[in-house]
């Protein structure tokens, strides 16, 4: 099944073409990654994909079973509702614990049974591996452990898709492999997952497409060997 198509897409901020000729898809159950240097447009496709950036000339875009060149305001949750988004700076929300980060967005999708918030946090939770105390707060984490509950909190709603931009660029090496072993797992569970990262190990370690985003292109590279 095929989750992302883009065909012949340029993407463009303030009449500016950032990006131009994207072809790009996405199956069910593939991982792929986006690399290239600040600036070359890795984060202006994560948004056109997200729904934050209209094409400014497109024949194919669409996203989930979305049509994003004529993607309305009402679709627009609806979209986001399927995709996890996970950030390299965690973007936790400091004033609340991290049952209350889940909680908070469970209700704010929707979800009003207290007994099934609580259901689905604590499974989301175990499927990650965050064994600290649930009332803890953000900063009485360590760094890995904040981005653990960043991942379970972009599974709270089972996307179909996780987007994570540069998810290991905040994290010491050993912190890094661990998280690079939660993203296979859940890509073996059968997550699809697009990637924009600098971290080359955590390309080495997984499996996927390589694409890389330069001079407004986007196109395909062949994966280096160890």
């Amino acid at each position: 099944m095929q989750l992302v198509e883009i065909k012949n897409t340029n993407i463009s901020i303030d009449t500016i073409n950032v990006l131009e000729n994207v072809n790009f898809d996405l199956l069910q159950g593939e991982m792929k990654f986006l690399i290239g240097k600040t600036g070359s447009g890795k984060t202006t496709f994560i948004n056109s994909i997200f729904g934050n950036l209209a094409p400014s000339k497109s024949e194919v875009f669409k996203v989930l079973g979305f049509n994003i060149n004529n993607l309305s305001n009402k679709e627009i949750p609806l979209l986001r509702r399927k995709i996890g988004f996970v950030f390299q700076d965690f973007k936790l929300l400091g004033d609340r614990s991290i049952y209350d980060n889940m909680k908070f967005v469970l209700e704010a999708t929707g979800w009003s049974d207290l007994n099934k918030i609580d259901a689905q946090i604590i499974k989301v939770f175990k499927l990650v591996g965050i064994n600290s105390p649930m009332e803890k707060f953000p900063n009485e984490l360590s760094g890995g452990e904040q981005q653990r509950v960043a991942i379970a909190r972009s599974m709270i709603n089972e996307p179909e898709l996780i987007i994570a931009d540069e998810p290991t660029g905040n994290l010491d090496p050993e912190t890094s492999s661990e998280i690079i072993s939660l993203f296979e797992k859940l890509n073996k569970m059968g997550t699809s997952m697009i990637i924009a990262t600098h971290d080359y190990n955590l390309i080495l370690k997984l499996e996927g497409q390589v694409y890389k985003c330069e001079d407004g292109s986007i196109f395909e590279v062949k994966r280096k060997n160890n």
